[in-house]
């Protein structure tokens, strides 16, 4: 019997391979911190403001969010805390929870302006800083 999609009660048709992808440990290569700010997310035609929980120079974090499939490619836009600037940048869904009815996903920021970058990594600084005290 073809397993069901809890969620829309249609058969499961995704690759058995999907699932291993989901979720394979903590593959970050940089300092994460945690935050509270809205996202402006965009696939297309489709505008989501999603709800960050933490970020790092190579993504964003959203909690609590019906996630996109892994290899979603979304448009950002989000405003840093002190005044730091207005990032607008590309993201891909690189990570979701392996239960299926799970929330939240992982996104890895693609093509970010060096400026933008520099942005975020003095944010993520100051805020590393300050909660080390």
């Amino acid at each position: 019997m073809a397993k069901r999609d809890r969620r829309q009660g249609k058969p499961d048709s995704r690759p058995e391979t999907r699932k291993v992808e989901r979720r394979q440990g903590d593959r970050r290569r940089s300092t994460r911190v945690p935050v509270s700010l809205w996202v402006e997310e965009s696939t297309g035609e489709e505008l989501y403001f999603q709800q960050a929980g933490n970020i790092s120079e190579g993504g964003v974090f959203f909690e609590r969010t019906i996630p996109h499939p892994p290899g979603t490619r979304v448009n950002l836009k989000f405003e840093l805390p002190d005044d730091l600037g207005i990032i607008e940048t590309e993201g891909e869904v690189v990570n979701v929870p392996a239960d299926p009815d799970g929330l939240g996903a992982g996104v890895k920021f693609i093509n970010l302006d060096p400026v933008e970058e520099r942005i975020i990594r003095q944010f993520i600084a100051r805020k590393a800083g300050k909660e080390k005290k």
